[in-house]
């Protein structure tokens, strides 16, 4: 079990403190986020299916998907409450001179509080930006993160990444939009978030193209993500939408039925 005084657990034990530099060093890899509730995981696996897909992108490896469970499982043993936990599959051993050679991906277990349960509307600046390798879920957050920072002391809550004007997510979530009959996620290269994929399960959607210029043609936005689940956004640049809008708690409320998956 992963105590708090340890910075990551790896294949089950502590890891080196070469290790994790390692991982700081070559940021090659990739991960997943979930947020568990008294050892159980919304979604669990989609999580282990975004982790087996994106293992085989970037390493040419296959990834147990039981043994990812076990070792989260042993790693969260004894914790209450709600949290965040992070698999990260990654190579110590990586050397970026030669990042050709075989790979042999490890599994990597990190903490972190989980976010309140309500959290207020987020103003949003978009940001002219397109993410690496977008449906992958990987460790490469310099871009996303330097957009959110420039958005942040443009006076912002957060960024909005665009790529020729056509909307596509956030630095770490999905957006949604709803125009007064249908939930709309934006067309494009994009993460598929769990979070987004458990809603569009359970809620009528449409998925079209979304021009900067057309926001304010909706009523509502939203991000998502394991994290946050649904959070609605108040204002995109200079257009704002209804923060009282009902299709939050539709969307909250559909969020909130899908089954909770235990680890163990």
């Amino acid at each position: 079990m992963l105590a708090d005084s340890k910075v990551m657990e790896l294949d089950g034990q502590p890891a080196s403190p070469d290790a994790v530099q390692a991982l700081g060093l070559t940021n090659y890899g990739h991960f997943t986020s979930m947020r568990v509730e008294e050892g159980r995981v919304r979604g669990l696996s989609l999580h282990l299916d975004r982790l087996v897909r994106d293992c085989r992108t970037l390493f040419a490896a296959d990834l147990d998907p039981d043994r990812v469970r076990a070792l989260v499982a042993d790693a969260v043993r004894g914790r209450s409450g709600a949290f965040i936990v992070r698999v990260t599959v990654f190579d110590p051993g990586l050397d970026l001179g030669h990042p050709g050679a075989p790979l042999m991906p490890r599994i990597g277990i990190t903490f972190r509080p989980a976010a309140p349960a309500t959290l207020p509307p987020l103003r949003l600046g978009s940001r002219q930006y397109r993410r690496d390798l977008p449906a992958v879920k990987h460790v490469g957050l310099f871009g996303p993160l330097r957009e959110r920072r420039a958005a942040q002391l443009a006076g912002y809550d957060d960024a909005l990444l665009v790529s020729k004007e056509q909307v596509l997510e956030g630095p770490t979530w999905n957006v949604g939009l709803y125009d007064g009959q249908s939930v709309v996620w934006p067309d494009g290269e994009v993460l598929p978030g769990v979070t987004m994929t458990l809603l569009q399960q359970r809620q009528p959607y449409k998925t079209v193209p979304v021009s900067v210029d057309a926001l304010g043609e909706f009523q509502a936005a939203f991000a998502t993500n394991a994290s946050i689940g649904v959070r609605p956004i108040h204002a995109i640049d200079k257009v704002e939408f209804q923060v009282e809008h009902p299709i939050y708690e539709v969307l909250r409320a559909a969020y909130a039925a899908v089954q909770l998956d235990s680890l163990g």
